[in-house]
């Protein structure tokens, strides 16, 4: 299992390239990956011309994929690792509006002046550096990458080329897709178990530094998690968001309190609870949700997260009214176990980040000045092209 995962980044990215290879799931063949066009103009993307393609990252910013664009101290990162990471970060992005999104604000302001193409740009700069410096970090603690992973990059790589009819070449075009190369790959994922060797070192059992209960369940209350069950008994139409009319609220209301003298009276609270809200509860996550929510502040409608924050572990509420309805909350416990990666994780986070404070972050005017929205339309439109040959 622990070896499986290790490989999982691997085969991530080579499925990832695998799709663009095989042209699942696009509904016209010739088109882009994505939809989303820099110019917002919602026209179809041209596909470039893939026999003057000889470096994608530099066809896609100009920028040659072997050139320095990032430095941490003494530590060079290459076009062509920032330029994936940032296509990666769009992608991710768009696939939260499942393909329905066609324009990108690039020139919007977000936060602090900050514009949405800068804002992916940052992402895209976390995570460069973030492989940057696991990498570093494995080798100032003389760690060396599982040489499983790179055997098993190999390993599909050569079945791509099967699956291609022995057509290696578009087989490194789909990878241009993802502005990836076996190399690319291999080091990603080689890279993700080496975080996962330092995980071990710096906060394993044998660390000296592994989490304690106490320490996993400070961490929970700092990043504001917390769990719940609630009853729900809706005052609006879940599937319209129209409100229920004055006679049907006055009703929930009613039921609502005469649930809660129920659960105020049991000798088993806990156990009726679970009764009442199986029988009564109009939440409609309740059944991917039977064992309740784990969420953290910001998450939930404001009464309903007042409501829960104000509870000890194992106590009910009074009936909470927010805009869905009527809630009754059960505040649930968290088992340190079930977090503890988590926060090791976190931890993990916070190494990283410190390193990438102490050694600093140095951009080259080529990245400063790329224009996210240019290079996204040459991303789609290379995209196309690589699906255009696919599908011959």
């Amino acid at each position: 299992m622990k070896h499986s995962k290790r490989l999982w980044a691997a085969a991530l990215a080579l499925v990832m390239a695998l799709s663009a290879l095989s042209g699942c799931g696009q509904k016209n063949p010739g088109s882009s990956g994505s939809s989303a066009s820099g110019s917002g103009s919602g026209a179809p993307t041209q596909p470039m011309d893939l026999s003057q393609v000889t470096d994608p990252w530099l066809a896609v910013s100009g920028i040659a994929g072997d050139e320095t664009v990032v430095r941490l101290g003494e530590i060079e990162i290459s076009a062509s690792h920032y330029l994936y990471w940032l296509q990666r970060v769009i992608n991710d992005y768009l696939a939260q509006f499942g393909g329905q999104m066609t324009t990108l604000p690039w020139d919007t302001e977000m936060v602090e002046g900050q514009t949405f193409g800068q804002f992916m740009q940052d992402q895209a700069l976390e995570l460069a550096t973030l492989h940057a410096l696991l990498r570093q970090m494995a080798q100032e603690e003389n760690l060396t990458p599982d040489p499983a992973v790179a055997a098993d990059v190999e390993s599909q790589y050569v079945n791509m080329i099967m699956q291609a009819g022995d057509n290696e070449e578009r087989v490194i075009h789909a990878l241009w897709g993802n502005l990836l190369s076996k190399e690319l790959i291999t080091w990603i994922s080689e890279n993700s178990d080496l975080s996962s060797q330092l995980r071990e070192l710096y906060f394993g059992e044998n660390s000296g530094h592994y989490p304690t209960d106490a320490e996993v369940n400070a961490y929970l209350e700092e990043s504001g998690q917390y769990r719940a069950k609630h009853i729900l008994l809706a005052t609006i139409d879940l599937d319209t968001r129209e409100p229920l009319d004055e006679e049907a609220v006055a009703q929930k209301k009613a039921l609502a309190d005469d649930l809660l003298s129920q659960l105020r009276t049991a000798q088993e609270p806990i156990v009726l609870f679970d009764q009442l809200m199986n029988e009564y509860s109009e939440d409609s996550g309740l059944a991917a949700n039977p064992d309740g929510y784990t969420t953290r502040k910001g998450k939930m409608v404001a009464p309903f997260e007042n409501a829960a924050l104000a509870l000890k572990s194992g106590e009910i509420s009074d009936v909470v009214e927010s805009d869905f309805g009527y809630h009754i909350i059960l505040r649930l416990p968290m088992d340190p176990d079930d977090f503890r990666a988590e926060c090791i994780s976190s931890l993990m986070n916070d190494k990283i980040d410190q390193e990438r404070e102490r050694l600093g972050v140095e951009k080259t005017a080529a990245i400063t000045e790329l224009n996210v929205g240019e290079f996204w339309e040459k991303v789609t439109s290379l995209q196309a092209a690589v699906q255009a040959e696919a599908a011959q």
